[in-house]
């Protein structure tokens, strides 16, 4: 597969002898980093929930709606921001979008009320989709042989941002209030806004159709491949799953049980980190076309997490285990979607993963409304049984997968045609 001109032309002056894939690690390592501590800004909150409910004279439904709305933005912004990454030059794109982050930071850590925090957060999640610009502009830079791994090592720096958010937020906020966190964050988003605009080679953009024919295109592809649907919702009630989890259980590590601080519920999202480890290995999984058995796999091992979750829910080691492992299947099943959705149309990208991301962080939007409702209702228990419920969902429907006769299966078993030679 070519790749654009002017990114060759950038890569030959950037770099003099390039690893066998291609990619120099610095830049594998900046884009790492890059999408980790951009996407950490939809997850710092979670862990002050408790302490901005107080702080506001709120519901703890009420609180619950600011991670909601955070992912409403984000989905937002995949759906009418994440498409222009196939419209416009890639770096401009990401520096515009940064800056407006950064901005909305700035307001949501000098938020004087509830509803300023709420519209901050809603903004600054809609241009945080620059995690979802740098990550097809990762898999662009690969070679066929290398994306999944490639693909992998970044969504590992991805991940560890969206588990560590969690940590650095609380012990921020205990040390210097949560106002800090935001402004803190927002300083990072200016210093990275120039970073990767000095750092990242020129990458044209891959259509020149207007605006509105890319937004309607993307609906197109959702159409012409039905495997991107079905990627998407199996990510949905994953991360469904996943955002049900982490927005409650600051609640049940607070509560009688555990009597956690703040800090606390930031120490034990450490342990979710774990996970991220399983990224670079799902990317191998991904090359060695593996990615539909995996997936049921994965499946199958987050539901058998909640329901440990549920089980122990007075032992905070069964917690903490259910934590590690749904997040090491949450993380496989996104690195294996978004390995197989990139092999559907190499042109269209970023539309591709706009497509995906939005189904499912809709999924994660509902998750934490939902898993929010199940606990004022029905405590821990009700909500793992809504967290085990969703990936047992996705798994009937997984069961389903290729049936049909002569259906493609893009990055799926071993006959699985690939856009790629031997």
């Amino acid at each position: 597969m070519s790749q654009p001109s002017t990114l060759r032309t950038s890569r030959r002056k950037s770099v003099g002898a390039e690893p066998a894939h291609g990619v120099p690690g610095w830049l594998i390592a900046l884009l790492a980093v890059a999408t980790g501590t951009t996407v950490a800004n939809l997850y710092y909150a979670q862990p002050l929930l408790s302490s901005l409910r107080d702080v506001f004279h709120i519901s703890t439904a009420t609180a619950g709606a600011l991670i909601t709305l955070t992912q409403v933005g984000y989905v937002i912004g995949m759906l009418f921001l994440v498409p222009l990454g196939d419209r416009l030059e890639k770096r401009g794109l990401i520096t515009a979008l940064l800056t407006i982050t950064a901005l909305a930071l700035v307001a949501a850590g000098l938020a004087t009320g509830f509803p300023m925090l709420l519209a901050a957060s809603m903004i600054s999640g809609a241009t945080s989709v620059v995690a979802q610009i740098l990550v097809p502009f990762a898999a662009s830079l690969a070679p066929d042989h290398a994306r999944g791994r490639i693909v992998g090592r970044v969504m590992s720096g991805l991940l560890t941002g969206v588990l560590l958010s969690r940590t650095l937020s609380s012990l921020v906020s205990d040390v210097a209030g949560w106002r800090v966190v935001y402004l803190g964050s927002a300083v990072l988003m200016a210093v990275l806004a120039v970073t990767l605009r000095v750092a990242l080679p020129q990458h044209a953009r891959t259509t020149s159709v207007p605006y509105h024919h890319v937004l309607r295109s993307t609906v197109t592809l959702v159409r012409t491949h039905p495997e991107l649907l079905r990627r998407g919702l199996y990510q949905a009630a994953m991360f469904g799953a996943f955002s049900a989890f982490w927005t409650t259980v600051s609640y049940v590590l607070t509560g009688p049980d555990f009597h956690y601080s703040p800090v606390g519920v930031g120490m034990f999202a450490l342990v979710g980190a774990a996970g991220a480890a399983i990224a670079p290995l799902a990317g191998h999984w991904a090359d060695r076309r593996l990615a539909r058995p995996m997936t049921g796999a994965a499946l199958a091992v987050a539901a058998l997490a909640f329901a440990v979750a549920g089980f122990g829910q007075h032992s905070i080691v069964l917690i903490a285990l259910a934590a590690i492992v749904l997040d090491m299947a949450v993380q496989a099943t996104l690195i294996l979607g978004q390995h197989t959705i990139y092999q559907l149309d190499p042109n269209a990208r970023a539309r591709l993963n706009s497509a995906f991301i939005a189904t499912f962080f809709l999924g994660g939007a509902l998750g934490s409304e939902f898993g929010s409702i199940a606990y004022h209702a029905g405590g821990w228990g009700a909500v793992s049984v809504l967290g085990t419920a969703l990936p047992v969902l996705a798994l009937l429907y997984w069961i389903t997968e290729h049936r049909g006769p002569g259906r493609r299966r893009p990055g799926g078993d071993s006959d699985a045609p690939l856009a790629v030679t031997a």
